[in-house]
């Protein structure tokens, strides 16, 4: 059953929407879009497999490691891709348990002035990738063998401050 009052696809026939007596679109332009978010790269290693499980007493320590970045699609004005890359170390002493690596990522159509391009780009873009990121470390550790590793929620706005704030590398 089709709606009779939808309004026109963009692409009609695979070809834009050309109508002759069509006005020009007067609605803004959504400030943050989420064209599409995706695994980008994604490791798990158990590099003391199978022993680990045999002798494995106690709850491993999990070291965290959490980055964002961000980069211009090339050749695509106001597209980027946004990357949040997580690393978790666990140990048992100085015995490694498991590596587990992701870099999720998604483009977005950014359209703010430039003075608020940065912190939309490092705290809300990874804002929304968070959750998904934290299901898919939560299950391959799980699905590795040990207990899920469940992330506590990220203040980006923190995280991004604190980048901001850091002196650089080789000043006093």
């Amino acid at each position: 059953m089709s709606d009779q009052n939808a309004p026109p696809s963009p692409l009609a026939n695979g070809q834009p929407n050309s109508q002759p007596n069509s006005q020009p679109n007067s609605q803004p332009l959504a400030p943050l879009q989420l064209n599409v978010q995706y695994t980008k790269d994604l490791s798990f290693e158990v590099p003391g497999a199978p022993e680990i499980f045999i002798t494995l007493r106690e709850q491993p320590r999990v070291d965290l490691s959490l980055d964002v970045q961000a980069r211009p699609v090339p050749g695509s004005p106001n597209i980027f891709e946004v990357a949040l890359q997580i690393r978790a170390d666990a140990k048992v002493g100085e015995t490694a348990c498991f590596i587990a690596e992701l870099a999720y990522c998604g483009v977005f159509t950014v359209n703010v002035p430039q003075e608020q391009l940065e912190p939309v780009l490092l705290v809300e873009c990874p804002r929304l990738l968070f959750p998904f990121a934290r299901n898919i470390l939560a299950d391959i550790t799980r699905d590795g063998g040990f207990p899920p590793v469940m992330l506590a929620p990220i203040d980006f706005v923190a995280l991004w401050q604190s980048r901001r704030v850091q002196p650089p590398v080789g000043n006093a």
